[in-house]
């Protein structure tokens, strides 16, 4: 009976420590890339590139960009920002401030935003921006706009990943 409380002890301080959100969630999340029309190029900050309509796993504690390209439109590039997750602060109060620790370090509290990715292009010639689509296809906001909002804190999170020098600048809103 001893040794069964305490292989329960062990397993529920492991639980504890370890974080609710990195249990459950994971540290990335499979964003959806989508793009009207289809067949447009992705292109993330890292290198990775696809064809619309096409998936990445991404780590939810980092902001990214995108930069999506189709022939006959215009380029447009999409910031993608780390926002804490709602269930952050209930994630402290019943996991305790450890898994609040961990879950904040690893980026497991936060989810990416936008997602999916969803952007109705604008031939070239035409006038006119590019919008974010939600996940029925209506228009959420422009582009440009969306961007204006988060451009100084996804600038911040490229900086601190090093994939933007201290003295860089994103590329402007299309």
């Amino acid at each position: 009976m001893n040794k069964i409380l305490s292989a329960g002890a062990v397993l529920a301080l492991a639980f504890a420590a370890s974080g609710c959100a990195t249990v459950m969630n994971g540290t990335s999340q499979p964003v959806e890339f989508q793009s009207d029309p289809s067949g447009a190029q992705i292109r993330l900050v890292n290198g990775m590139t696809c064809e619309t309509p096409c998936r990445y796993e991404l780590k939810r504690g980092k902001d990214n960009m995108v930069t999506i390209t189709k022939d006959g439109y215009q380029p447009v590039d999409v910031y993608i920002q780390s926002r804490t997750g709602g269930g952050t602060f209930g994630n402290i109060l019943a996991g305790g401030i450890i898994g609040g620790v961990v879950d904040g370090s690893n980026g497991a509290s936060n989810h990416l935003y936008p997602d999916p990715v969803s952007v109705r292009l604008v031939p070239v010639g035409q006038t006119g921006e590019a919008v974010l689509l939600d996940k029925r296809g209506n228009v959420v906001t422009t582009v440009r706009e969306y961007n204006a909002s988060v451009a100084a804190d996804v600038r911040e999170g490229l900086v601190e990943q090093g994939i933007l020098p201290a003295t860089g600048q994103l590329p402007s809103s299309n």
